[in-house]
């Protein structure tokens, strides 16, 4: 096989465009593009041009004679997927649909809040159109959201996609206002009736603010933490700084089993050595090296073929070296039912090698058990987290067949000193926006919330995806936006959303003479460079910087140092911010 994605893959689809003979599926607009795990290279149609590695913005696809011993298995992964679905029908050249024009051109600008990668990828939609500019608004000084502070720090490929979003960024008619919140609460700077007067249209791409809760008693003792939170707190997010972590003890539980939950046990569990050439945060770091921690237990309430997880991430942890990946099924067989397609089958063999492993009791462990829910957390001597309480239990198929979780009411306590609940995301309202609070999105069609006011991510779609699959999303909001601009629903000042139109000047200029420390793509290329400055000196990628008033800083002094322009009344700085 000449060419093979690898686990790094993020679903960005851009290698699928990149290739000259159609090679790459599932390909958007065919079935299970929004819902595969990743995408597969087909060996009988690839001509071995490297295009598509070249196109991949986190370098995931490699020539086969470059696979490390851990990425071997993806050889077989993308070879079993062509068997069952060969793509026999497919045309020999990738479609690339011609670039949508408005009907009638005039100048656009439209405010992006949210700088992760669904507020980039919409960013990026935007600007294909040469008529709009873009400013995308953030609540911290830096931009990136869970690229940044969400990516586990030994995944640095995956990370390689802020490549992509720093190309995003130098395009003309972008720019940055970060560290500007937007509402009504504290830290607010902005309200959403301010965005819609200053702008022809707002996109809203906030994601998902908070994670679901277990309901169970015992919850909120000190030692019961949110895996987000954790997350958050490792990879140096401000506002995770003062987690209070203890690792003094041998075991942790992880509830749920979904690709953050691997990437919780995995840190857990790694060689302090290992992790200190990444750009894992300086104190969380000198926390997990005196961890006393060696077994992260991680708990799904079905079974293996139910798991949250991903084939390229299970596959990943089956190639760590120094730590032992158990399986414990809780009696229930592997091969148990019908596999539910080929990448089911694929992880049963995965999950199969592992469970014949024979651990070694010098090395940490970390084991995937499934059919077990939490029942409670118990409190320990020093009043906190000292054990949990597990209930087993069986799959039942519900009257649409699905199998479905039922307590056998056979019940155990397990000694912790830590539970991390890693069962999902739950976005929380927005600011003069319409909720689903079942859901946790905004109510929308096709990305409109009204004419002039739009959803993308998350708040859109619910915690779901990958990073690249913002980009299909961001194109059915903007394509949307497109069709009210042409359709005169948000053209001049008698818009359908927010009354006329104030346009009280450029809103940048507005939020500083509030006062507001405005971080722009200046200000960002600066902490940006100090950062990589810092982990250079320490033989790392970066040092984040954590805290928000030093990050201020450093924007800051690189606004000062800016030249200024004479003009023929005297001196102003240059350019827009």
């Amino acid at each position: 096989m000449p060419y093979v994605v690898t686990q790094s893959c993020c679903s960005d689809a851009s290698c699928v465009v990149a290739c000259p003979v159609n090679c790459i599926h599932p390909a958007p607009g065919e079935p299970g593009f929004a819902t595969a795990e990743m995408l597969y290279v087909d060996a009988d149609s690839c001509v071995d041009c490297g295009a598509c590695a070249t196109a991949c913005p986190v370098d995931a696809i490699k020539p086969h004679t470059r696979l490390s011993e851990a990425e071997l298995p993806f050889l077989d992964i993308n070879a079993a997927y062509f068997d069952v679905f060969p793509h026999a029908d497919r045309t020999p050249l990738a479609v690339v649909a011609a670039q949508r024009r408005m009907k009638q051109p005039r100048p656009v600008h439209v405010a992006v809040v949210g700088a992760g990668p669904a507020g980039l990828y919409v960013a990026d939609e935007l600007l294909r159109h040469p008529e709009t500019r873009v400013d995308v608004l953030d609540r911290l000084p830096t931009p990136y959201g869970l690229v940044r502070a969400g990516v586990a720090p030994d995944h640095p490929h995956t990370k390689r996609a802020t490549t992509l979003f720093a190309a995003i960024e130098a395009e003309p008619g972008f720019r940055y206002l970060l560290g500007v919140g937007v509402g009504e609460g504290p830290g607010a700077a902005v309200t959403h009736a301010e965005l819609v007067a200053h702008y022809d249209a707002v996109v809203y791409a906030v994601g998902a603010a908070s994670d679901k809760a277990l309901g169970v008693p015992g919850e909120d003792l000190p030692g019961s933490l949110s895996a987000t939170d954790l997350v958050g707190w490792y990879n140096g997010h401000p506002d995770k700084q003062d987690l209070a972590v203890d690792l003094g003890h041998e075991r942790a539980v992880v509830v749920g089993n979904g690709n953050v939950a691997l990437d919780v046990a995995r840190v857990l569990t790694a060689d302090p050595d290992e992790l200190a050439g990444t750009d894992l945060a300086r104190v969380p770091w000198a926390v997990l090296a005196g961890s006393g921690v060696r077994e992260v237990v991680v708990l799904g309430r079905r079974g293996p073929d139910q798991a949250a997880f991903t084939l390229p991430e299970l596959v990943g942890l089956a190639a760590l070296r120094g730590v032992n990946v158990v399986v414990d099924t809780q009696g229930a067989a592997l091969s148990e039912g019908e596999a539910p397609g080929v990448e089911g089958d694929l992880r049963r063999q995965v999950l199969a090698e592992l469970a014949s492993r024979t651990p070694d009791p010098a090395l940490r462990t970390i084991v995937l058990r499934f059919l077990t829910s939490p029942t409670r957390l118990l409190a320990g001597p020093d009043g906190r987290v000292g054990g949990i309480e597990l209930v087993r239990n069986e799959l039942v198929a519900d009257a649409a067949g699905v199998p479905r979780a039922r307590s056998t009411g056979e019940t155990e306590v397990l000694p912790v000193g830590l539970v991390l609940r890693s069962v999902g995301y739950h976005g929380e309202p927005v600011d003069g926006l319409p909720h689903d609070a079942a859901t946790g999105t905004v109510p929308h069609t096709a990305g409109r919330v009204v004419p002039g006011v739009y959803v993308a991510g998350w708040v859109k779609r619910g915690p779901s995806g990958f990073i690249g699959t913002n980009k299909a999303d961001a194109q059915e909001t903007v394509s949307t936006l497109l069709d009210d601009l042409d359709a005169g629903l948000v053209a001049g000042p008698e818009a359908s959303v927010g009354g006329p139109r104030s346009h009280r000047g450029d809103l940048a200029r507005v939020l500083r003479e509030r006062g507001v420390a405005v971080v722009d793509l200046a200000g960002w290329r600066a902490i940006d460079a100090e950062e990589r400055r810092r982990g250079a000196a320490a033989g790392r990628p970066r040092t984040k910087v954590v805290d928000v008033a030093e990050m201020h800083r450093i924007a800051a002094q690189t606004a000062d140092a800016r030249p200024r322009r004479r003009t023929l009344l005297g001196v102003r700085t240059a350019g827009r911010a």
